[in-house]
């Protein structure tokens, strides 16, 4: 059950930046790469926790 909150948590948050990603289309690239860079660290993260509580788990 732990595993389905994390996992919808993750795609929200990914969900809500490629939404804000089209809807400024006048970003420059700049700001497109720190967004990107952004959210592949929040996916680490997220899938660190997510690895880290599915051990707790499993004990």
């Amino acid at each position: 059950m732990g595993s389905k909150f994390f996992r919808g948590m993750t795609t929200g948050a990914l969900v809500g930046i490629a939404a804000g990603m089209m809807m400024l289309p006048s970003m420059d690239r700049t700001t497109r790469r720190r967004i990107k860079r952004a959210a592949k660290t929040f996916r680490g993260t997220t899938t660190g926790m997510m690895d880290s509580m599915m051990g707790m788990m499993n004990r």
